[in-house]
């Protein structure tokens, strides 16, 4: 493996300062059923609808579940075997089919990596050499495999659901001793999140509580809402679920965004810094010429001679706004008219 010192550059943001143009993970996780031609195809319409990476999920089954947990019979609509070992088995991709699914990314120019949920797994990654390394919410608190991906030198996006900031804390300190390049993303590990169990002001807590760091949003969430809100609330990586049809055998096809959908998340996210702009409250050139056509300005309701002393009833206020603010009339009445005027003529303040 690569010796933990050498760090391995990252495409993600790793500061809260990076950058203000968001990276979008479409997470393919098990989606191609254990079918690298549909692994292909997602890739293909991840990268057309605008996602900056794709993420794959590897397992050992073997040594990953015990024998009683890998036996026990798995009996559902969504059941690729009898048992849930051969169920995870159907759906698991071989490291052979990993590499030249990392090959077609390159070829795409969109980014591959993947979760390791085991060492022998992170193993296998390491010698199509992974990028990158995704820390799934419940391996947070599994320090010996944290520990086993640092040593690899690749950065590290680490998941939060179901714990704590004590929890984060923990891993915290290992990528940190390390000097591994990291991420954080706010998590709701259930598949899909309801929306009042995405706490999204769980990102704002988090900008406080680890200023050095990028936070982001892990988003199982059926909608697209949330993206942005959690853009605004400071998250600058967002992961989110993908297929092409919700009907398609698997328990996450259901709640992942299919190729439309995503297309909009993206646009929404690319939209919503250019939305914000900045806190500057000045007139804008672009509001010119509407303002110019609706505004209005004062006015003579009538003709009046040199030497007329101006009060309220002689004042109009009408479009276009090329002349006197409404807000200057008071510091016209009670003047003294130097020329005649016109009808419907714009008050100058040089007219007295």
């Amino acid at each position: 493996m690569t010796n933990k010192k050498e760090q391995i550059s990252v495409p993600f943001p790793t500061t809260s300062s990076d950058k203000e143009t968001p990276f979008i993970i479409a997470e393919i996780g098990n989606n191609h059923q254990g079918n690298i031609d549909k692994a292909i195809e997602l890739v293909r319409a991840a990268k057309n609808v605008g996602a900056d990476a794709v993420k794959f999920q590897k397992r050992n089954n073997q040594s990953l579940f015990t024998e009683d947990f890998y036996n026990a019979p798995y009996d559902n609509p969504h059941s690729f075997g009898r048992t849930y070992g051969e169920h995870r088995d159907s759906i698991e991709l071989d490291i052979t089919e990993m590499a030249k699914i990392k090959e077609y990314c390159q070829e795409i120019n969109i980014h591959f990596f993947a979760t390791p949920f085991d060492s022998k797994s992170l193993h296998e990654l390491e010698r199509i050499d992974c990028p990158f390394y995704k820390i799934a919410s419940a391996d947070i608190v599994n320090i010996p495999l944290i520990r086993t991906i640092i040593n690899t030198g690749k950065g590290v996006i680490l998941s939060t659901g179901n714990s704590t900031f004590q929890d984060i804390d923990r891993a915290i300190i290992e990528l940190e001793k390390a000097h591994t390049q990291y991420a954080l993303l706010h998590c709701t590990a259930s598949y899909p999140a309801n929306v009042e169990d995405m706490n999204l002001l769980c990102i704002s807590e988090m900008k406080k509580r680890y200023k050095n760091c990028c936070i982001g949003l892990s988003d199982h969430e059926s909608g697209i809402d949330a993206a942005s809100i959690a853009y605004m609330l400071g998250a600058r990586i967002f992961e989110k679920h993908f297929t092409l049809d919700h009907a398609w055998k698997g328990t996450d096809n259901a709640f992942s965004l299919m190729p439309e959908g995503m297309r909009k998340l993206v646009r929404n996210l690319h939209r919503t810094p250019i939305l914000l702009g900045n806190s500057e409250k000045s007139p804008l050139k672009v509001e010119e010429k509407p303002i110019y056509k609706m505004r209005k300005s004062i006015v003579y309701k009538k003709p009046f001679k040199k030497g007329h002393v101006i009060i309220q009833e002689d004042l109009e206020l009408r479009c276009p706004g090329d002349g006197l603010y409404p807000y200057e009339i008071d510091d016209i009445l009670g003047k003294q008219l130097e020329i005649d005027v016109n009808r419907q003529q714009l008050v100058s303040k040089s007219d007295f």
